[in-house]
């Protein structure tokens, strides 16, 4: 609905079917990479529960790194050869990558111990100790997408900062990638817990690799994941931890505002109407496993859709597999009541909506960057316009960088490389003012 796939998404619907051939084709530059995984630095690899392992990993608190398990390393050709197949300026490639899988302890969104997975990248050159991207992933529906296990999609933004010079790290969100459970679409709070968390795991692991981060975050995402960046950096700059100093914030397309702006969108036609089905499926089926929005699906959903839609949503049905299984619209898709209720929120459902909205409610005190496209379908522009209105409210003025026609994901293909300059721009006014 929100964000990379409910009003955000990074593997968006929209833009077409044949994703896992595409996801194929785009990972051409990392099968030799991927071949070659005996030349990835050695590392003391401790098993956790989401490797298959029987060691007994340390019972400690949140972001307690379990395991450090090498996925990837490519030359500085590979990674531009793999961000160059998906259309994307590689001006920026100055370094290979180092990649690997972390595991690590974290939260449900109900308090419980759990753990989770994410995908933490080293530039391989560049400075001794390393300043740290936060990069959050957009919506996906399948586990095996996430960055930490797909060789795709969620891969090209980790790598392009990587190759820049700086250490990327990149959660798979609770329910993806390895960690167990099913996916919480959506739920901001845990979002953001899980990504701190890793953080905190990519902090041990980078010492253990011999390469100690500086402490400084700069903190991007795209659709989905420009929410949790946008609510990261909040946190980070509140003193979620004090290991860790916001240094920059350059979300991508983030569904800040769903009561205001991408839930309207979807019923007027500003979202296409397969993304709007897509996102809004997956958002209150999601959204239902943690708070009591219908007793049976059928209050929500028309038939047949009603018996299916809850399975669908399971991480392990791919986009092309959901697609055709559901109508082309939300008319289609929605009870009567429930079409209107979702234009007129009440009760739990506005609660719901409520609790992911207000990322942008406060004032930043370092540089901020909007990046958007009044092009996009999958993710209405009007999210970034009133997010950087209520950061004015706060005082400070965000700009807007508007893509034009781009649509949802060409935005975050055009956007990447203009974030990794700007942070560099960043970086290089922070060094001189020391």
């Amino acid at each position: 609905m929100e964000n990379n796939n409910s009003k955000t998404c990074s593997n968006t619907p929209s833009s077409g079917g044949g994703r896992r051939g595409a996801r194929r084709g785009l990972a051409v530059a990392v099968v030799i990479a991927l071949a070659a995984l005996g030349s990835a630095p050695a590392v003391a690899q401790q098993a956790g529960p989401a490797d298959g392992g029987s060691r007994a990993a340390p019972t400690t608190g949140r972001g307690t790194l379990l395991a450090v398990t090498p996925v990837a390393t490519l030359d500085r050709t590979d990674v531009g050869a793999f961000l160059a197949s998906a259309g994307m300026d590689t001006g920026t490639v100055r370094y290979g990558v180092h990649a690997y899988r972390l595991t690590y302890r974290t939260l449900t969104p109900q308090g419980e111990p759990t753990t989770a997975t994410g995908l933490f990248v080293l530039p391989r050159g560049g400075a001794d100790r390393l300043d740290l991207v936060s990069d959050t992933h957009g919506t996906m529906v399948h586990r095996d997408y996430a960055p930490s296990v797909g060789e795709d999609f969620g891969r090209f933004a980790p790598y392009l900062h990587a190759s820049a010079g700086r250490a990327v790290a990149a959660p798979d969100y609770l329910g993806l990638g390895m960690g167990p459970g099913p996916h919480p679409y959506m739920d901001t709070a845990s979002s953001v817990t899980a990504s701190l968390d890793m953080l905190r795991a990519s902090r041990t692991a980078a010492r253990e690799l011999g390469h100690p981060l500086t402490g400084e975050v700069y903190a991007s995402g795209f659709s989905q994941g420009g929410q949790v960046a946008t609510a990261l950096a909040k946190a980070l700059d509140s003193g979620a931890d004090r290991h860790f100093r916001l240094r920059a914030l350059a979300p991508v397309s983030g569904p800040y505002d769903l009561r205001g702006a991408e839930t309207p969108a979807m019923f007027d036609g500003r979202i296409n109407d397969i993304s709007a089905v897509f996102y809004m499926s997956y958002f209150l089926t999601a959204q239902n496993r943690l708070h009591p929005l219908y007793k049976d699906p059928s209050e929500f959903f028309r038939e047949p859709y009603a018996d299916i839609v809850e399975s669908l949503f399971d991480t392990h049905h791919f986009e092309e597999d959901i697609i055709p299984a559901l109508p082309g619209t939300l008319k289609e898709l929605l009870t009567d009541e429930a079409y209107q209720d979702l234009q007129h929120p009440a009760g739990v459902l506005r609660d719901v909506l409520n609790a992911q909205d207000g990322q942008c409610d406060w004032k930043p005190e370092v540089p901020v960057r909007l990046y958007s496209s009044a092009g996009d379908r999958d993710v209405a522009i009007a999210n970034s316009l009133n997010c950087a209105a209520d950061f004015a409210a706060h005082g400070t003025r965000v700009p807007v960088i508007d893509q034009g026609t781009t649509d949802h994901n060409g935005t975050f293909m055009k956007s990447g490389p203009q974030i990794v300059r700007w942070f560099d721009t960043v970086a290089a006014a922070g060094r001189r003012h020391r």
